[in-house]
């Protein structure tokens, strides 16, 4: 037999299976068509530094110890769980534990950063794990070994942590060489070796503390595959929803694993998971940590499509009925509430609150109903009219849910014009593509180009028309973006209704 490992999952295995046997043994999640990754017998090779991760109530930060630093050594692991018992302007001491340091009755100087021991009252009983906040001179009743390394990474959560907070967890950096000896294949026929690590998917824990980019990453993997479009020795990133905007919500640093999305600049809304540290940014939001898996993203390659789960999973009742929306959310323990129109009939067009985090944190969401005839199904030409089709989704939020909002400004005759809540134009340009030739049919899809003064401007027609557009525009004037699948749906529709387009492939 050949012993293997499958996501963590010791195996054995007959000699001569294929990646698709074990992949049925072992009942791993698998998504077909995604990356697999695969470390070979002895592709593995850690090296753990003088750098530690520390995890607090308030974040993470990374500190390097002094090599020769015995107390760290000896006592690191006696702060797991402990509270910052006091801090003023200059410093913050987490404990006390016990010790057998050898205080001093001394005046040192520290330095902004500086991580040190610390007793109260002279003894050794009570050993305080202390961070310098600012340079200034004390007595802290430390030993003559109390320096024992520098705060390098996650400064800022230093500054937030207060008497109260508490150091949850110590754990060494672990930096990886090379991976040498590793596949990256989404071919199932592959044999298996002895002694395979195999790697089907990864885990992506998100933070409370960004409520919306979390949601804007989940609204990214809402078919649970992350393409990597962009590739380093640093990060992957997949650019899918580049463009579109996330705020600025959780200052921390992008350790190895972290998931963070860029919220301005060249770039914006494009997402990241890091391979490696780096400190934190301005411009960059953490939303999560990947918690199982993180080798399949140190092996996958540019272009690949990784399966991926997330924790907690999204939170998405907009297109659902009342009872498929509560059918969903009964076990996950959520309830539902229900405004607006409630009949059978009934689809849900909004819900609040609006992200999965603040829904799981208040065990709750309402949904707002209405008729399902004001559900509008498109099919989208997205091989003639790709770009105008990135605005229009862009402008109706298509691209991160399951409908968009579309008010009608103004009907007459066959025509029907609606103008999207959000005015894409500033963000997309709309340029003359899959304009009509020779006539454009009943129920087709028009945008407005920039031929014409009202650009973005999208309409409808009952008719075939062989001259002009369905926002009334002439033929060069009118991008064509796809067709309504009943435009009867349309009929009675009045100026200052709102209706919904839902995607349909």
């Amino acid at each position: 037999m050949i012993a293997i490992e499958v996501n963590g999952q010791k195996l054995e295995v007959k000699p001569g299976s294929n990646l698709r046997d074990v992949i049925d043994i072992s009942k791993a999640f698998y998504i077909p068509g995604t990356t697999i990754g695969i470390l070979k017998a002895g592709a593995k090779k850690e090296e753990v530094t003088s750098e530690y991760r520390l995890i607090t109530s308030k974040g993470e930060f990374r500190i390097e110890i002094a090599r020769d630093s015995e107390l760290w050594n000896r006592f690191n692991r006696n702060f797991y769980d402990t509270k910052a018992h006091w801090e003023t302007g200059n410093s913050i001491a987490f404990g006390p534990v016990g010790t057998d340091v050898k205080p001093e009755r001394v005046e040192r100087k520290f330095n902004r950063y500086d991580v040190f021991f610390g007793t109260g009252g002279y003894d050794a009983k009570n050993t305080y794990l202390m961070f310098a906040k600012e340079k200034h001179i004390s007595d802290y009743g430390s030993p003559k070994e109390a320096l024992i390394g520098k705060v390098i990474g996650g400064k800022n959560t230093i500054a937030q942590l207060k008497q109260g907070d508490a150091i949850i967890k110590i754990e060494p950096v672990i930096k990886w060489e090379t991976l040498l000896n590793k596949i990256s294949t989404t071919d199932l026929s592959l044999e298996i070796e002895d002694e395979m690590r195999i790697f089907t998917y990864f885990i992506v824990d998100l933070i409370n503390e960004a409520p919306q980019g979390a949601e804007h990453f989940l609204a990214l993997i809402r078919k649970k595959r992350f393409h990597i479009d962009t590739f380093s020795n640093s990060f992957i990133s997949d650019d899918a929803l580049k463009g579109e905007v996330c705020p600025f919500e959780n200052w921390n640093a992008r350790s190895a694993g972290s998931v963070v999305i860029r919220t301005d600049g060249l770039g914006n809304g494009r997402v990241y998971i890091y391979k490696d540290d780096r400190t934190s940014s301005a411009v960059h939001t953490v939303v999560g940590h990947v918690a199982q898996g993180i080798e399949l993203i140190r092996i996958a390659e540019k272009g690949s499509k990784l399966a991926v789960i997330s924790n907690p999973e999204r939170v998405m009742i907009l297109g659902k009925s009342f009872a498929e929306a509560e059918k969903s959310l009964g076990p996950r323990g959520l309830k539902l509430e229900q405004k607006g129109y409630t009949g059978e009939n009934a689809i849900i067009v909004e819900q609040d609150p609006d992200t999965t985090i603040e829904i799981m944190q208040e065990g709750r969401v309402t949904g707002l109903g209405v008729k399902s005839d004001k559900i509008i199904d498109v099919e989208f030409y997205d091989d003639l009219a790709p770009i105008t089709l990135d605005f229009f989704r862009h402008s109706l939020r298509l691209k991160d849910r399951p409908l968009g909002s579309l008010p009608v400004i103004y009907t007459y005759e066959n025509t029907y014009l609606l103008r999207s809540e959000k005015e894409a134009e500033a963000y997309k340009e709309i340029n003359p593509e899959n304009v009509p030739r020779t006539k454009v049919k009943a129920g087709e899809i028009g945008v407005t180009n920039q031929a014409a003064k009202r650009y973005g401007m999208i309409g409808v027609k009952m008719i075939d028309d062989e001259k002009y557009g369905p926002t009334g525009e002439k033929f060069e004037c009118t991008n064509i973006i796809g067709k309504v699948i009943d435009p009867k749906r349309l009929m009675g529709i009045r100026q200052g209704d709102v209706i919904y387009i839902r995607e349909v492939s």
